[in-house]
């Protein structure tokens, strides 16, 4: 065991005088509370310890923790013991990063089924209530693991935002309503099962999925996406409103104010710049509230409530404590869903095989291992399923948790679970899945823009990670003009057998993923491109 000697200190303050220049108030807090609590070493000496101790093994012994390392590197340990005091806060900037995104895709995907109306507010506010439990409950079950579920790996669980353009589909072919949502539910208890399934046969599978086929999955998911973040930008086109100045107005700032945060402040801070602007996207609703008229007369004479107004009495009338309720939707079991949903989890699943990959990468300098790979898929899986059981949409690794667990290398399965327990006790609190409810739908769409616009550069980046061949040119041309313009435009499928229509016709995003897998498997490889199996063996 290496301890840090009292001679340390003196550069210890000098670095945190360093940090206090740099960065915000609340991480020099945690900085404090690393440093001085337990005396732990600053992140690059931490470093310095880790390859001291690794450069000390005998040749040949394994690198996975023991006990002793454990307790050496502390907070920086996956299994290291730490202080519930460093713990909450560590594992509050994990919730922080996810939160909004977390209740998002229910907020669009329950408007687009037309369950976002008084006649519906207490089925939306408790598939809100679930959503958030549901994560916390998923996310435990991939740090700690049951048997062959759960990786074991420092990954927060919360619900996907990639199935959002497929559910709208749904919802549009079938009309909308309760049985539209629960053939959605139907589906993703269906697809759960299947991507667990997938997990226990992943290592020959992932051949199938280089980055320039998941780089165009993502480019394609982007893509769809936009739209839906225009569409809430303007305050949702079934408001009687929509595209009014004041719904304008609120959008923009709330971007803006995303945008600030992001690029004014650093670490977790600028990590929650999302959660920044919807706060404010609140005030200034409720100060529009107090100086503008909240009614309107459309054409015909009917009076309207704006958008953008707060009711705050629906918040009121929320109970402070309610159990989660089982299957407050009753699933319902449709090809027309079930088709595009089940393509939609293979895409999925190479998802949380890329995050679990980056977390290990960039938290614990060293590869996933096959087990944590299969372990996380299953999780992955089997999550989205008991998802559905309780109202909830899929649920699948949170990648701007990745980007947090790199940036920060804070990796301790305590932290992270005092996160998942904070997620829990809010899902008990129907108050809070309340306030997310009246959320405006300009307030919403002025983060979408962000939000959604942002996985379109994670796949360009994922598709230019490996170089431009004319092979992976071909790929990525064709996937999104034949695959994604199909899919945008399923009248020209009218002729084509039934089967086709169902898995194609409803969204680009299944069809680019399905003309990718098949060009990648049908196009010869090139003499000098890189293939997993090379890239193992290297």
């Amino acid at each position: 065991m290496i301890q840090i000697v009292l001679e340390k200190e003196y550069a210890y303050r000098s670095k945190i005088l360093f940090w206090l220049l740099q960065n915000s108030v609340v991480e020099c807090y945690f900085l404090l509370l690393m440093c001085f609590q337990k005396g732990m070493p600053m992140t690059d000496e931490k470093q310095e310890v880790t390859a001291q101790a690794q450069a000390e093994e005998p040749a040949g012994e394994s690198s996975k923790e023991t006990p002793e390392k454990t307790r050496s590197l502390g907070v920086f340990s996956f299994e290291g013991d730490m202080p519930l005091a460093q713990a909450i806060p560590l594992g509050l900037q994990h919730v922080l990063a996810m939160f909004v995104g977390n209740l998002t895709p229910l907020l669009i995907v329950t408007s687009a089924c037309g369950l976002a109306g008084a006649e519906f507010a207490d089925v939306q506010l408790s598939l809100l209530q679930n959503a958030m439990w549901i994560a916390g409950v998923v996310t435990l079950i991939q740090l700690f693991g049951i048997g062959p579920v759960g990786g074991k790996v420092p990954i927060i669980m919360g619900t996907s935002s990639g199935f959002i353009g497929v559910f709208n589909s749904v919802a549009a072919s079938m009309g909308g309503g309760l049985i539209a949502y629960g053939a959605i539910m139907g589906a993703s208890l269906i697809g759960g099962l299947f991507e667990a399934v997938l997990g226990f046969f992943l290592k020959p599978l992932r051949r199938f999925f280089p980055a320039v086929v998941t780089g165009t999955v993502v480019l394609s998911i982007g893509l769809s996406l936009i739209s839906v973040g225009v569409n809430a930008f303007g305050g949702g086109n079934t408001a009687p409103d929509f595209g009014s100045f004041e719904n304008l107005c609120l959008a923009l700032i709330v971007l803006i104010v995303i945008l600030a945060v992001k690029h004014a402040t650093t670490g977790f801070v600028s990590a929650s710049s999302i959660l920044a602007g919807i706060i404010v996207g609140y005030v200034v609703a409720g100060i529009m509230g107090l100086v503008l008229p909240t009614t309107g007369v459309t054409a015909d004479g009917v009076e309207y409530t704006k958008a953008w107004v707060l009711n705050w009495d629906k918040v009121a009338a929320a109970s402070w404590f309610a159990i989660p309720n089982l299957l407050p939707v009753m699933p319902v079991f449709d090809m027309r869903a079930i088709a595009p949903v089940l393509v939609m989890f293979i895409v999925t699943a190479v998802e949380t095989v890329g995050d679990i990959s980056g977390v290990t990468q960039g938290g614990m300098n060293r590869e996933a291992t096959d087990k944590e790979l299969s372990g996380g898929v299953v999780c992955d899986g089997l999550g989205s399923s008991l998802a559905a059981m309780f109202g909830v949409l899929p649920n699948t690794s949170f990648s701007q948790n990745v980007g947090l667990v790199t940036m920060t290398k804070m990796v301790n399965r305590k932290a992270l679970a005092c996160g998942a327990v904070f997620l829990i006790l809010c899902g008990l609190c129907p108050k809070l899945g309340a306030v997310v409810s009246i959320m405006p739908q300009s307030v919403l769409g002025g983060a979408a823009v962000m939000m959604f616009a942002s996985i379109v550069v994670s796949g360009i980046q994922l598709i230019t990670r490996e170089p431009l061949t004319p092979r992976n040119l071909s790929i990525v041309s064709v996937a999104l003009g034949l695959g994604y313009g199909i899919g945008a435009n399923p009248a020209v499928l009218a002729g084509s057998p039934e089967f086709v229509g169902l898995i194609f016709g409803g969204s680009g995003i299944v069809a680019a993923a399905a003309v990718a897998i098949i060009l990648n498997i049908v196009l010869p490889k090139d003499e000098n491109e890189k293939t997993p199996e090379k890239d193992a063996n290297a």
